[in-house]
């Protein structure tokens, strides 16, 4: 038996799917070969970890697909060439001719002097070699069920990196870059505000910690204010007292971020409508 015939037999003994004789096999395999056990021993830590409780999860949508092109593009094995008798030589088409006046080779008794002469003494005859990958197709099956189950437990976390908001995405952005600068200012009416820009992006936000929600009918409008110019860059929303917001539009060197409570959905006129609440100035 060599290495590849015990880690297919390996595979099934995890999964306790070995027929008497061929668990018979695997254990004098076993034996024999001490250096296989670890096969043995990782086969059944992965076996092991399918019967762990876990979550229940949402994996990536395109996943089932992306396993069964990774199982039809991988290499199927010898079926052909193990399917297909060995040619015989010359020597032995010779031999089958000449022998016994001519008589058919395969009519003569066979002599155990005919057995492989590299089989090792005690090794286990091999079992059949489609049924033998059959088992170790199964197991291929039941990690790829564990792995599945990684990437499950995964997916949760995974899925919230990618969709994170908008105005998240831009803060990282900006405190990556090699300009960023930030600036906290207390709100008058309670909690803080920090401005985050990067003048080589030319992008801002706006955090918030501990402000009241505006009343209802109104919401909170960002500007940029540019001399005596107060530039819209959109609305935001406060949750429990925190937003992170992103100015919308391009902000300019000496840009001063400001907030107003405006009506919902903005100022109608385009300019704001009251004093601002919050002023950072960026310069």
């Amino acid at each position: 038996m060599n290495e590849q015939e015990f880690a297919e037999l390996s595979a099934a003994a995890a999964l306790h799917a070995l027929s008497p004789d061929d668990e018979r096999r695997f254990r004098t395999a076993l034996a024999v070969h001490p250096e296989w056990r670890r096969i043995a021993r990782a086969d059944a830590e992965a076996a092991a970890a399918l019967a762990l409780p876990v979550p229940p999860v949402t994996p990536p949508r395109d996943i089932r697909s992306a396993l069964l092109s990774a199982i039809a593009d991988a290499p199927q094995g010898d079926r052909e060439t193990a399917s297909a008798p060995p040619a015989p030589t010359p020597a032995a088409e010779t031999r089958d001719r000449t022998d016994d006046g001519g008589r058919d080779a395969a009519s003569r008794p066979h002599s155990s002097a005919a057995l492989p002469q590299d089989t090792p003494a005690g090794d286990p005859q091999p079992a059949p070699r489609e049924r033998r990958r059959g088992l170790r197709i199964l197991f291929a099956l039941a990690a790829c069920l564990v792995l599945l189950v990684g990437i499950g437990m995964g997916a949760t976390a995974l899925s919230s990196y990618l969709n994170r908001p908008a105005a998240v995405v831009a803060l990282e952005q900006i405190e990556a870059s090699g300009d960023a600068q930030q600036a906290e200012v207390p709100v008058a009416a309670g909690g803080s505000a920090t401005a985050h820009w990067s003048a080589s992006l030319g992008r801002a936000v706006l955090v918030t910690e501990g402000i009241a929600a505006p009343a209802d009918g109104q919401t909170y409008e960002l500007w940029f204010v540019r001399g005596d110019t107060a530039v819209s860059a959109g609305t935001f929303s406060v949750d429990d007292g925190k937003a992170t917001a992103e100015l919308r539009g391009e902000m300019k060197a000496g840009d001063a971020i400001a907030v107003t409570v405006e009506q919902s959905g903005g100022s109608p006129t385009g300019v704001p409508t009251s004093d601002p609440v919050i002023v950072i100035p960026t310069a």
